[in-house]
């Protein structure tokens, strides 16, 4: 019996965890965007919010899983930050001549505004803080806000876990050094944020998209949570080309969401996806969203990656997409935004229209951008041109090469079967 006893008690116990684990992947940033409010100190924040989730462990095993985690967990890192505050405000009154006097805080009206429709897109602006560099703005948001971790960020900005480590510690240290407090920005600050803002949700989006890791291919929490912040952010900044742009990419690319992998969960490149399974409705929303996104001016990258996905989802099929118009859109998007990714994405179009010849010798040449290194959709990308060319002996090397480099489970199993394919041709 005792046994039998310790066993249930193991189980509670897993469970309890499993629930603080996706409590921390859902309602991280709710929780922590409501007690900066309170705290307006991004580093108490972060530390009342940690002991919260701690606290869960023991409390809700005691007491059951809550049927709202998200308030439970925000009430209990309030309740600790508030009381931390008053600590503080009664060591103030004692020790006067210790401590200089600061002016009282209002716990109920912390960072409060009306024009930012949500506490997780204040604090997002809020982080965004141009006192830091944009690197630097972005990296620290997308850790404390959104809760990615150190290394899905490093893969988001292809540089190596522990520089990315370092960079999010200097963005805090300077936080703390300048002194710079929690603020939400007033309205006409939020322009001069907006691209760093833009970018942290194309990242949150675009880490969902494909998982960095793990055995699903789509974390769909984070691209939900992308999406509903770009609607909020097109609420707020109507008129903004480069919001409407970046909405109608998320759009129209998650409506390809469940034509992405069959139904063993086996990765289907765009080319063998049942288009069928695409979701019309964001299709069309989001291509009324270009529309918006290219009037009048040169278009921003997050229009013009916008207009690359509506020419691919207006495609009747894989065969007849129009790939000499997204020649002309790649070029004027690696204008707007030099990155060896662009470049990347544009050489499976040029293979498209000038063949897998044209497009291997480009491959060659980023293979030189010292960015790229470690980056697994460049050996990849190779290896399909070289497959193409009937070349597999050199096409296997380097699936092996990307196979090496990847970590989610489903493009894993996709690349294995790329390998397998030419090793049997070779």
């Amino acid at each position: 019996m005792a046994e039998h006893g310790e066993a249930a008690a193991a189980r509670d116990r897993d469970a309890v965890r499993v629930a603080v684990a996706e409590a921390h992947r859902r309602e991280w940033a709710f929780v922590l965007a409501a007690t900066a409010r309170v705290t307006r100190d991004l580093d108490a924040a972060e530390e009342c919010v940690q002991d919260a989730y701690v606290a869960a462990l023991d409390a809700w095993y005691r007491q059951g899983v809550p049927r709202n985690p998200a308030a439970w967990l925000t009430t209990a890192a309030r309740n600790r930050a508030l009381d931390g505050m008053r600590r503080e405000r009664t060591l103030r009154s004692k020790l006067p001549l210790l401590v200089p006097e600061q002016a009282e805080d209002d716990f109920s009206g912390a960072g409060t505004c009306d024009y930012i429709p949500d506490d997780r897109l204040r604090l997002i602006f809020t982080c965004c803080h141009p006192a830091l560099a944009r690197e630097a703005q972005v990296a620290l948001t997308l850790r404390l806000v959104c809760g990615l971790t150190t290394s899905e960020i490093a893969q988001a900005f292809l540089v190596g876990e522990p520089t990315m480590a370092a960079r999010v510690t200097r963005a805090k240290k300077k936080i703390s050094a300048a002194r710079i407090a929690y603020r939400v920005p007033e309205p006409a600050e939020l322009p001069d944020r907006l691209d760093a803002v833009l970018t942290v949700l194309h990242l949150v989006f675009t880490t969902g998209h494909t998982a960095p890791e793990g055995t699903g291919l789509v974390r769909a929490d984070l691209v939900e949570r992308a999406i509903s912040l770009a609607e909020m952010l097109h609420k707020l900044m109507p008129d903004e080309r480069e919001v409407s742009g970046l909405l109608a990419l998320l759009l129209i690319t998650d409506a390809r969401r469940a034509a992405r992998t069959d139904a063993a969960g086996n990765l289907l490149l765009l080319e063998q996806q049942d288009r069928s399974q695409w979701d019309q409705a964001k299709i069309v929303a989001g291509s009324e969203l270009v529309v918006e996104s290219l009037r009048a001016g040169w278009p921003g990258r997050f229009a013009l990656q916008a207009a690359i996905a509506a020419v691919h989802g207006e495609a009747p099929s894989y065969s007849e997409t129009d790939w000499p118009q997204l020649l002309v859109l790649y070029d004027r998007l690696r204008c707007a935004w030099p990155s060896p990714v662009v470049e990347l994405n544009r050489a499976v179009v040029v293979a498209m229209v000038a063949g897998p010849s044209v497009a291997l010798a480009e491959i060659e040449g980023l293979e030189q951008d010292s960015r790229l290194d470690g980056y697994q959709y460049l050996p990849a990308t190779k290896a399909d041109l070289l497959r193409r060319l009937g070349r597999h002996r050199e096409a296997r090397d380097s699936y092996l090469a990307a196979l090496a480099l990847t970590e989610n489970e489903a493009e894993r199993a996709f690349l294995a079967r790329r390998v397998a394919e030419v090793s049997g041709q070779a």
